[in-house]
């Protein structure tokens, strides 16, 4: 899709960690940053420009009086923009990417013939794709391609797509929407049906391993006992007895470097853990017994990215929060109906698909990402989870949540949100939020401690099922520091409650902990991509989530999230440079 100046200008260009951060446009002045918070804070119906705090604009104008507008949605980060055209049309605002925030710079000249001007390494190219009737634009809009490419493939035009959802996920939204008491039935499927359906039991090896060490290649252990099991785990990994893994011990995925996996069942813990400081429930024997998976990527090797979906999450109301808690006079909670004209995609920048080593879901939807009951309910709307792409602002971050977050450094966080931590929203690039710690920091340093509302079903919104069944698959992510160096986990718990979550994370050491989603392998999915040979090869973290993936006219499996537009939202490692 990309033009040959993109492929040649861009190529080598990452999203994060830059040595030096361009920026054309300039943070508002303070008047207008004082305005624009204003609006940001008011309580009443907006778009999502207006949410947009830091945004920059200029203007120009034609020759023949139609006023030219580039807003920045977010300077700092140079990424995001909106075109307009003419005076305010829907047919005549462009979303417009700029595929390298830390490789180039987009201005809008002025003069009588006004123009894009993209700047790269001190060089300018320019383009006015608005000449001609907008035939660029128009164009690059009526190909209906996630991004299509303007300015000579430098800049890209986001494309509303529908995205990908799987059979599964449609019925039960069909369900949701058409059919009277939809969420309760859909949930007692999930309980009956689908209740440990993708639990893993693992099949003993004969043997213990001898001081399972993770040495200076990865993490340290687990404290566990350093069982020998049968492995289901999909990823090609560097093993001396391939199919079979020590519980606990991390393992460097082969050709990936900087990657490595682990597998563990919840009874392997060492005791001291399970027994520790902080409230947990204890372990039931199916939860005790099933395997989970867990994958670490070293963070000085790697940049990490979000993207919404297509669909999810979307900007409205969760019915979730009771009815105090929600204003009939807003689309959403934070005023906000829906993203336009904003455009997600549920897509990476096809930039970084050459680049990209890892891709997964990223959490809940809307509709489950807020909280029924409990303290949360009753503050902020409901306390909605929030989330951030490109430095803009899609849902406010609520205070109290889990929040990962990436600043515009390429830096990578984990941690509950304050209002102090509002002051950092100028430089984040990509935050998403779900739910409440299943660890929180220890102020005395190492491993966490279990979060506050571990063991509550409505006070930690742990549950969607009505009678609070609270083990079932799911996915979380926690920070591990080891001998200085930093890792972000990703785990899969093939069936497990909070409690069992929490625990777990401490047994590998992690400073702190939370929960993404839950429930289905489309919702917990995970993928790696193998490049050693030339060519791109899939590894699923777990065999079964290869079913999610849509196939080609070839039947060739393509990757989900990298090669067609999804409706859920996910994250994305990047390798760094010199990485």
């Amino acid at each position: 899709m990309a033009g040959p100046g993109l492929a040649l200008a861009l190529g080598l260009i990452s999203t994060g960690a830059m040595a030096a951060q361009l920026q054309a446009f300039q943070m508002p002045a303070a008047p207008v940053l004082t305005r624009q918070m204003a609006a940001y804070d008011a309580v009443r119906p907006k778009n999502i420009v207006e949410l947009q705090p830091f945004r920059s604009t200029e203007t120009a104008r034609l020759s023949d009086g139609q006023e030219i507008k580039l807003i920045s949605l977010n300077p700092n980060v140079n990424s995001w923009f909106i075109l307009q055209v003419g005076k305010w049309n829907w047919n005549r605002v462009y979303h417009i990417q700029n595929p390298s925030p830390g490789g180039q710079t987009v201005s809008l000249s002025k003069g009588p013939d006004p123009r894009l001007v993209v700047t790269i390494g001190g060089k300018e190219t320019s383009c006015a794709p608005w000449a001609n009737g907008d035939k660029s634009l128009s164009g690059a809009r009526a190909t209906h391609d996630p991004y299509a490419p303007i300015c000579q493939g430098h800049l890209f035009l986001r494309n509303p797509v529908p995205g990908h959802s799987t059979e599964l996920e449609w019925t039960a939204n069909f369900i949701r929407q058409n059919i009277l008491g939809g969420e309760m039935i859909v949930g007692l499927v999930k309980d009956v049906f689908y209740k440990d359906a993708f639990r893993i039991v693992p099949q003993d090896v004969k043997g213990r391993s001898a001081g399972a060490t993770g040495g200076a290649n990865g993490p340290d252990p687990a404290q566990s006992r350093h069982f020998r099991v049968r492995s289901r785990i999909g990823l090609k990994l560097v093993s001396s007895t391939p199919g079979v893994m020590v519980l606990g011990r991390w393992y460097p995925v082969a050709d990936i470097p900087g990657v490595f996996a682990s597998a563990m069942q919840p009874a392997a813990i060492d005791q001291s853990i399970l027994n520790g400081p902080g409230k947990t429930d204890p372990l039931d024997r199916i939860e005790a017994r099933s395997m989970d998976y867990f994958v670490a990527f070293d963070l000085s090797r790697f940049d990490m990215g979000y993207a919404l979906g297509t669909a999810h999450p979307s900007l409205g109301w969760s019915p979730r929060p009771p009815a105090a808690s929600q204003d009939p006079a807003l689309p959403g909670p934070d005023g906000v109906g829906n993203p336009a004209p904003v455009v997600p995609n549920g897509m990476l920048n096809p930039v970084l698909a050459p680049r990209v080593t890892a891709t997964f879901a990223a959490g809940f939807k809307r509709r489950h990402g807020a909280f029924m009951a409990g303290p949360f309910s009753k503050i902020n709307h409901g306390s909605h989870y929030g989330f951030i792409q490109q430095g803009v602002i899609m849902s406010k971050l609520n205070p109290g949540l889990s929040t990962i977050y990436v600043m515009d450094d390429g830096s990578i966080h984990m941690g509950t949100w304050t209002k102090a931590d509002n002051a950092l929203l100028p430089k984040i690039r990509f935050a998403r939020q779900n739910g409440v710690p299943l660890l929180r920091r220890n102020p005395a340093g190492g491993a966490g401690i279990p979060g506050a509302l571990v063991t509550s079903a409505d006070g930690g919104n742990w549950s969607g099922s009505a009678d609070n069944r609270l083990r079932t698959l799911r996915a979380g992510a926690c920070m591990l520091d080891r001998n200085g160096s930093r890792y972000f986990v990703y785990a899969f718990f093939s069936t497990a409650t909070p409690s069992a979550m929490a625990r777990t994370f401490e047994g590998y050491g992690c400073s702190y902990a939370m929960l993404l989603d839950m429930n289905a392998l489309e919702h917990t999915y995970f993928a790696l991509y193998d490049r050693a040979t030339g060519k791109r090869r899939i590894e699923h973290l777990i065999p079964g989530m290869a079913v999610v993936d849509m196939k080609n006219s070839q039947g060739q499996r393509m990757a989900r999230f990298v090669d067609y537009p999804d409706n859920r939202d996910f994250f994305y490692m990047i390798p760094r440079h010199g990485g």
